[in-house]
């Protein structure tokens, strides 16, 4: 049975058969919720299956909202930023490639870059002022 007709088979299963196909699905204790949302809990779970979840950045994301601590703005292809550590200018580049280049050097990310600056282990964004404390 492909995805589609498994999601469109949810809407007859009743709440004790929603229940069964989640512990099936999840292996994870059932939520305590209406079969209706477990009725979307469980198609959404079958479809991230099928077609791939969420993005790591996109639950990052996610979670930063959950939470409503801080806000980071991404990194876009064409920016510089600027950092002055111990007295030294320090300019990063993100190419339209999305490489990120200092000195000369790709990185694969800004927290790389801000490691290789500082000689420890930093949050990237924070590092470059695109992670701020939310309002």
């Amino acid at each position: 049975m492909d995805v589609e007709q498994e999601v469109a088979r949810l809407e007859s299963l009743s709440l004790a058969e929603l229940r069964t196909q989640w512990a099936r699905i999840t292996n994870s204790a059932v939520p305590k919720v209406s079969a209706r949302m477990l009725r979307l809990a469980v198609a959404w779970e079958l479809q991230a299956r099928a077609y791939g979840g969420l993005s790591r950045e996109t639950i990052r994301k996610l979670d930063q909202i959950g939470r409503g601590l801080t806000q980071t703005s991404p990194a876009r292809p064409g920016m510089r930023l600027a950092r002055e550590w111990n007295g030294r200018l320090h300019v990063v580049t993100v190419g339209e490639d999305k490489v990120i280049r200092w000195e000369e050097r790709e990185y694969r990310s800004l927290s790389e870059v801000a490691r290789a600056i500082t000689g420890t282990r930093w949050s990237g964004p924070a590092f470059f002022g695109l992670k701020k404390k939310a309002a």
